[in-house]
């Protein structure tokens, strides 16, 4: 295989999913606080209180708190991210095991509830501060580097239940506070940076949803996404100002879409999907302006997008420096009533029957991998990181070891795939697969469902001693690693 000199070799962790002291350190709820555990078969779901009827109520996972309750954590409930695998107290051990497992880059999350609690604050924590503080000292002393993401799937909770989120322009202001605070605290510490997590997850939800679904709900999500856009630009501008060496990528749940048929209708169909899921976001982050077809999607779900001539600047002024993006599954776009259905992480459309599935439903595709860095280099010609990829599956701790060759099958034919890609003259820099080590999953809340090559002793009811055990794909990417991917 063929790698860089400089090539980073990684890992990536979440806030929200690793450190758990939910509570501690002046950190303020968020919405992942208020979830209950669940399964692959049962969503999440949210606690929160009416304050008119002082009733207990319960959501689905991924909705909003109705207008005027409260999230609340309720003593009887199992919260699963309230600890999750207690990277915020043990994170001196896990680098160093990351750092014997020879990576030179780490992808972290900043919890913005921990540096402004509510969100709206005009002065920060200091205690929130001085812990990433350490963490990145901790990072350095091992020469890796922190690729930091600012908002990973959350943000404060006050900011939801006070200001409906980035449904409302004011959180753009609160975000841009937070972006100055921790560029100006962290520079000459970090450089690499990326702004929001996935950020056309608001356009894959809708392929997830009834399709009978409301007109305002999409004029909801592409107004929160214009926000988003706008703040993205804004941190992208104050990064350079404050410290003229940092770097800003987007971030994008990279789903390569087939047709499922070579009727020109799944043709077109496909290309419709792309242009939708993948480049409406990209094209504004990478380009700094809404493509022609945004118009097309504007008129096809009743969206009437509030747009100012000093949003228009701030998106052209902010263009991002390099592309971002998870790699999990493929997909299949159909016209067709009749194709078997896929159901998985997005895993949507017709089942391709040429792909194997997961237990959880994704579709392994090494080979799609590389047609995606095809495609999106040769639009934008920015250098790419994948930032997150991984087999999210069961494993078996049988006395003290873990042996998941099937994880190491993955990520083999996924390197190649990636090697691949860098002949074919793709500028990939950095490789960090997600949840390096176990953590909680985002969806579900399981234990179970687990990423990493360093097995975390928890179970789905939080039962366990948080021990670290190094599996055998540790070693194997040890291995990877030290010659650079050529063996």
């Amino acid at each position: 295989m063929s790698f860089p000199k400089n090539f980073y070799w990684g890992g990536a962790l979440a806030a929200n999913q690793c450190e758990g002291a939910y509570n501690e350190g002046g950190r303020g709820l968020i919405m992942s606080d208020v979830s209950t555990a669940g399964a692959k078969d049962r969503l999440r779901s949210i606690t929160y209180i009416d304050p008119a009827t002082q009733q207990i109520k319960r959501g689905p996972i991924f909705h909003k708190i109705p207008k005027g309750c409260h999230g609340i954590v309720l003593e009887d409930e199992y919260y699963p991210n309230h600890v999750a695998i207690d990277f915020y107290h043990r994170y001196k051990e896990d680098i160093r095991l990351l750092a014997e497992l020879g990576i030179n880059m780490l992808r972290i999350s900043i919890s913005w509830a921990r540096i402004f609690p509510k969100g709206d604050e005009l002065t920060p924590n200091q205690e929130g501060l001085n812990f990433y503080h350490k963490v990145f000292e901790e990072l350095h002393y091992y020469g890796i580097e922190p690729l930091v993401t600012i908002v990973h799937n959350e943000i404060p909770l006050y900011l939801e239940e006070t200001y409906g989120g980035w449904q409302n322009r004011k959180v753009i202001e609160c975000f841009d506070r937070y972006c100055e605070t921790i560029f100006k605290e962290y520079k000459g510490v970090v450089k690499y940076w990326l702004t929001i997590n996935e950020i056309n997850q608001l356009l894959l939800v809708f392929d997830f949803m009834d399709k009978n679904v409301s007109s305002g709900l999409y004029q909801n999500s592409f107004q929160q996404l214009h926000h988003q856009f706008v703040a993205s630009s804004h941190a992208v501008k104050k990064a350079h100002e404050i410290d003229p060496n940092n770097q800003v990528g987007c971030m994008l749940c990279g789903v390569t879409s087939y047709p499922f048929t070579c009727d020109p209708k799944d043709i077109e169909a496909n290309q419709h999907y792309w242009q939708k899921v993948i480049y409406y976001c990209s094209d504004v982050m990478c380009r700094g302006e809404y493509p022609y077809y945004a118009q097309r999607l504007w008129k096809q779900y009743d969206v009437q997008l509030e747009i100012s001539e000093q949003d228009k600047k701030d998106l052209k002024e902010g263009t991002v420096d390099f592309y971002s993006f998870s790699y999990y599954a493929t997909s299949c776009t159909t016209t067709h009533q009749d194709a078997s259905k896929a159901n998985g992480h997005f895993a949507l459309g017709a089942k391709n029957p040429y792909l194997d599935y997961t237990d959880w439903g994704s579709a392994t595709d090494a080979q799609g991998l590389r047609y995606f860095m095809n495609e999106i280099y040769g639009r934008y010609q920015l250098p790419l990181m994948i930032v997150e990829n991984g087999l999210g599956t069961s494993d078996q701790c049988i006395d003290g070891k873990i042996h998941d060759d099937y994880r190491i099958q993955y990520h083999k034919q996924h390197l190649q795939a990636m090697s691949k890609a860098i002949e074919d003259g793709v500028e990939l820099i950095a490789y960090n697969p997600w949840g390096i080590i176990d953590l909680i999953s985002a969806s579900t809340g399981e234990m179970a469902k687990r990423y990493g090559f360093i097995y975390v002793d928890r179970d789905n009811e939080g039962n366990g001693t948080l021990d670290r055990i190094c599996k055998d794909s540790y070693y194997w990417y040890q291995t990877i690693i030290k010659n650079n991917g050529n063996e």
